[in-house]
């Protein structure tokens, strides 16, 4: 029998909605979506390591609040406890994704720590276990666990159809100095639809994501209305980085940042030298086929 893994390093990748339609609350208050996933190359790194009990931090980079807040703390203690709380581990997570920008930050943080775990205890729990605990942990940990590129969700976004990934394409990420909390673009869009008649989920096929160009006839995002309404800045960005030609541009998630995709990286790099780094930082990365 081979001796335990001590230690173990696991990317944790952003991602972006490539499209976002809030459908309806339910009674009990949540939101449900429906959207599309796709992952970026962009991505925090998770070292972790086993020892004795417990879980300790370490973060490289910005503050991101109380350790016991954090999801890849929570994540890691759920996976402890269901290992049987053998032994406990040491995460020393580099921090690449902006955070409150729309890009997954926590909740791949969140995976990433969930598969680490696991592995140092020898993949004890089963993989549909594993994905039932991201989706308690919170709605965007599913897909990042999930493994996939690319996925169409619902609910919360924890129920996930996975797709193939259209050709890797070059993205560039604008990252405005704003930040905005999930929960109140939530609370922006409910103030703007007090009584929001229900609405269907559109009808969607896997030739809908098989290019950009089709993506980009998808739809928008939700949010976009109620953030940019109380973010004008944020409306001028996405208006600056749409006139740069890309061939689709959405707020990530609830925000702030805006992204877009190019057909080639000459052009990316061309819009991010347009846009200069002046008012917002530039991020130039790719979609993930795998």
């Amino acid at each position: 029998m081979s001796a335990p893994l001590e230690l173990v390093h696991v990317s944790a990748h952003a991602k972006v909605n490539l499209f976002l339609r809030i459908l309806a609350r339910d009674r009990a208050g949540w939101h449900q979506i429906e959207t599309a996933f796709a992952l970026l190359e962009l991505g925090d790194e998770l070292e972790v390591r086993r020892m004795a009990a417990g879980v300790d931090l370490e973060v490289d980079g910005p503050d991101l609040g109380p350790v016991d807040e954090n999801l890849a703390v929570r994540a890691a203690r759920v996976m402890l406890e269901a290992t049987g709380g053998r032994f406990g581990v040491a995460i020393r997570l580099v921090k690449r994704i902006p955070v409150r920008a729309g890009l997954g930050g926590g909740s791949a943080d969140a995976a990433a720590a969930l598969h680490a775990v696991n592995a140092l205890s020898g993949h004890a729990v089963p993989r549909h276990e594993l994905l039932h605990f991201a989706a308690k942990l919170g709605a965007d940990v599913a897909f990042c666990a999930s493994g996939a590129p690319l996925a169409v969700a619902w609910g919360r976004g924890e129920r996930l159809f996975r797709l193939p990934a259209p050709p890797a394409t070059p993205v560039l990420l604008a990252i405005p100095p704003v930040q905005v909390a999930t929960p109140d673009a939530y609370r922006w869009w409910d103030e703007a639809n007090p009584s929001p008649a229900p609405r269907g989920p559109v009808v969607l096929d896997a030739e809908s994501f098989a290019t950009w160009g089709s993506i980009g006839r998808l739809g928008g995002n939700d949010f976009e209305a109620p953030v940019f309404g109380r973010h004008p800045e944020l409306r001028a960005l996405y208006e600056r980085l749409a006139a740069t030609g890309p061939i689709w541009v959405r707020l990530c998630g609830s925000g702030s940042a805006v992204a877009a995709a190019y057909k080639k990286e000459r052009e990316r790099d061309d819009a991010a030298q347009r846009l200069g780094e002046r008012h917002q930082a530039l991020i130039k990365t790719m979609t993930r086929t795998e």
